[in-house]
């Protein structure tokens, strides 16, 4: 005989709030640290959480100024066509397991910042020098728990709790400026960087910097 399906009120029920952002130290990479308070509403007490967390930049809910909308014509086409052409940008999917708590607890989730040119959060975040940037924190997973009975349950997070948060631009400009010095990654292919190391040689060039403006400063020429 099968045991009973527990009721509703074994059911576990969560509820997210990202409170804050910092820098997180000593990160080998700039890293940003959002801190997630995560409060028990229904069923008992939590065991234990294997939460996983999309991170995703809500680009349509916030007004461009001119230049703006120039600098993100690569990413969503021209002004005109973004009503059907800006999405979400995906920015981090994380996995966390959170510890043993009765009402509530709090974690901090890190969220790797970058300057690589290829990518298209690094391009949102460089066209966009102020303000807040509206983020999106979705959650997904599991929940271990215990019943009225003290018996163990596992339920799943319901796709609805979900969660919003505004960073400050200057606080991505700042962390990464800190990290690279005001300098950008430019990725390129082992025969374009061979070509660049050749013309770089052949005009006594100092540097890459040096090396990409002269070439710059030719073609406009």
């Amino acid at each position: 005989m099968s045991a009973p399906a527990p009721h509703d009120a074994d059911i576990a029920d969560l509820s997210f709030a990202v409170t804050g952002a910092r820098p997180l130290e000593h990160a080998a990479v700039p890293t940003l640290a959002f801190r997630l308070a995560v409060t028990r509403t229904g069923g008992g007490p939590v065991r234990s959480v294997s939460l996983t967390t999309d991170v995703r930049i809500a680009v349509e809910r916030r007004r461009y100024r001119e230049e703006e909308r120039l600098a993100l014509a690569r990413l969503f086409g021209q002004p005109e066509q973004w009503a059907t052409g800006m999405r979400p940008l995906t920015w981090a999917r994380l996995t966390t397991v959170l510890p043993p708590f009765d009402d509530a607890t709090a974690v901090d989730l890190p969220v790797p910042c970058t300057r690589e040119c290829e990518l298209a959060v690094t391009a949102y975040f460089e066209a966009v020098r102020d303000a807040d940037v509206p983020l999106d924190f979705l959650f997904s997973g599991t929940v271990f728990h215990t019943d009225a009975a003290g018996r163990l349950r596992t339920s799943q997070i319901s796709w609805a709790r979900d969660c919003a948060y505004r960073l400050p631009a200057a606080q991505w400009h700042a962390l990464t400026g800190r990290y690279f010095g005001g300098l950008s990654w430019l990725r390129v292919s082992q025969d374009t960087h061979a070509r660049l190391g050749a013309y770089r040689a052949r005009h006594a060039l100092t540097d890459w910097d040096e090396t990409v403006r002269a070439l710059l400063e030719g073609a406009a020429r």
